[in-house]
């Protein structure tokens, strides 16, 4: 199952959601940002090699504390790259990993479109500034066009009391509020999913919940 974490505005934490979210689904998660990659990097090939036609899908999968197909970081990796390879690379990849988690490109360009175009369900992320529900609303809208379910709404940094009634009522999915969290920052910074380091956090137990309603759209979708 591909699985694509979107957000129409940067910064609002969707390479943390899609990083944790692989690690919960025990699977991998694919750096697709192929201008602005934000996921730990690698030794070995990555998803520019692949998408250049240097190195097969397979090639590029690293192990680690998650399993990850990372992306460079170059200018000439990116225009090297034919993004129009990249449905393709995603589908070759679910057929050997039973999850594939696709950090999607930020923002409203044309490649944002090219995870959900291939994905089985989408993870929207967002936070509740305005400025990031806004965008947030207008991906909502592109992975509608694309058939891209979406599975749930990931509200990232919220306060204790903050209510998501409304907020799940304007996206048309249930949201999971994921609370602001030092230790989770601490563990992105080293590149480690948070079961590993701080496995009572609430913030992962978030992430839990995202996964198990992963598994909840997968059954509905076979």
């Amino acid at each position: 199952m591909i699985v694509a974490v979107t957000g129409g505005k940067g910064g609002v934490g969707k390479s943390t959601v899609a990083y944790n979210l692989a690690a919960e689904l025990d699977g991998l998660v694919v750096d697709g940002d192929l201008a602005m990659a934000d996921l730990p990097s690698r030794r070995g090939p990555d998803l520019h090699d692949v998408l250049a036609g240097r190195a097969a899908p397979h090639e590029a999968v690293s192990e680690g504390p998650v399993r990850m197909v990372a992306c460079g970081r170059t200018l000439a990796g990116a225009r090297a790259a034919d993004p129009t390879a990249l449905a393709e690379t995603l589908e070759t990849l679910a057929r050997t990993h039973r999850w594939v988690v696709v950090d999607s490109p930020a923002g409203l360009h044309a490649d944002v479109g090219l995870p959900l175009a291939v994905a089985d369900a989408a993870i929207l992320v967002t936070t509740h500034a305005p400025a990031a529900l806004a965008d947030a609303l207008r991906v909502r809208e592109l992975a509608r066009e694309l058939d891209a379910g979406l599975c749930r709404v990931v509200c990232n940094r919220v306060g204790p009391d903050t209510a998501t009634g409304a907020l799940a009522e304007r996206f048309g999915a249930p949201v999971v509020p994921v609370p602001e969290s030092e230790s989770l920052a601490a563990a992105q910074r080293h590149g480690q999913p948070l079961r590993q380091t701080a496995p009572d956090a609430p913030a992962r137990s978030a992430f839990e919940t995202v996964a198990e309603a992963v598994y909840s759209c997968s059954r509905r979708s076979v």
